[in-house]
């Protein structure tokens, strides 16, 4: 049963319909991204304006679900194995990412955002290239906070089928993409990101995550980005154990997720968000900061057109066999296989 404050499940497949499956959900992205908008600095800011094109107010949040958007097209269909890392581990015995293990030979969204920092700053690109680079990275740090992208299980969960609300069809990977964060704020457009995203920047500034932000960015590293991105990475995967299936994969099927699991597992996802935002202003004020002022400035040497390999493969762990896993992967698709 239903109640009138519900948020309509038609009227969410219709706005997916519009804009594509969407990791995070629109919601998600755009929250994330309204609060690293801040956190950027100005000269970020004007430097992140230019790149757009865009002056709005909402100049991030506008493109967040690019990446997803793009996905779903012929001519964007090979970046589908950038939006997640699968962690091939045994929740909720033992969650932990392996970068060598995990990220497979059409890459992962821990070398997407590596490629990307390093494409964004780099002065033989062209502006279009740059504008790219940063709508990826805007929603790859968004995609690695959310614990089912850095999990195998399942394809991320996508197979595990729940009742939420109600609703019979679901799966796990949807539910925290689109509908818990959805139920919770009430709708999915920017307006709604921009109330959420102003509550959880009251948490961090003055709230329960006051405590907790520095810790959040501490020792990210433009200069290294695998090793950081792989650091938010298992940040994230170990909410998997913790909080997405902390009694395993039956449990989750025993009734409906809410309200009980839904009210468990709202501060995790609240924290992911949290948390994504304000990594992804730290990561962009690092980057203009050590890199793109540099160059402005005249202090960093203009590197020969084929001193770095841009294409991303150089990036890449040692190539593998397939496992059992990403045999599936291939042979079912990439990218979260739900409709928001």
């Amino acid at each position: 049963m239903h109640t009138s404050t519900s948020v309509s499940r038609v009227a969410l497949l219709g706005l997916a319909a519009a804009q594509g499956a969407q990791a995070w959900g629109a919601l998600g992205h755009a929250t994330v991204a309204y609060i690293a908008q801040n956190y950027v600095d100005n000269t970020t800011e004007a430097w992140a304006k230019g790149i757009l094109a865009d002056d709005s107010t909402s100049y991030l949040a506008n493109i967040a679900s690019w990446a997803d958007e793009y996905r779903s097209t012929t001519a964007g269909k090979w970046s589908s194995a950038l939006h997640f890392i699968d962690a091939e581990d045994s929740p909720p015995t033992a969650c932990n990412v392996d970068y060598d293990r995990d990220c497979g030979s059409s890459g992962c969204v821990v070398s997407a955002i590596a490629n990307y920092t390093q494409r964004i700053s780099d002065g033989r690109l062209s502006a279009a290239n740059k504008a790219e680079a940063l709508k990826f990275l805007v929603h790859f740090i968004g995609d690695i906070t959310q614990p089912l992208h850095d999990e195998a299980l399942s394809l991320g969960g996508n197979q595990i089928t729940v009742t939420f609300d109600g609703y019979t069809n679901d799966n796990l990977h949807s539910i925290w993409d689109t509908y818990m964060p959805q139920k919770k704020i009430g709708g999915g457009d920017l307006a709604h990101a921009q109330t959420w995203a102003t509550e959880l920047i009251a948490s961090i500034d003055s709230g329960s995550f006051k405590s907790q932000a520095t810790s959040w960015v501490s020792g990210d590293d433009t200069t290294e980005p695998v090793n950081t991105a792989m650091t938010w990475a298992t940040d994230a995967n170990a909410f998997v154990c913790s909080a997405v299936m902390p009694d395993g994969v039956d449990a989750l099927q025993q009734g409906d997720l809410y309200p009980d699991y839904y009210d468990s597992v709202m501060p995790t996802i609240e924290l992911q968000i949290a948390k994504g935002g304000y990594r992804l202003a730290h990561w962009l004020n690092s980057l203009y900061a050590s890199k793109v002022a540099k160059v402005k400035r005249g202090n960093m040497p203009m590197v020969s057109r084929d001193y770095v390999d841009l294409s991303g493969r150089s990036l890449l762990p040692p190539p593998a066999a397939l496992s059992e896993h990403k045999k599936r992967r291939l042979e079912t698709g990439y990218g979260c296989n739900h409709e928001h």
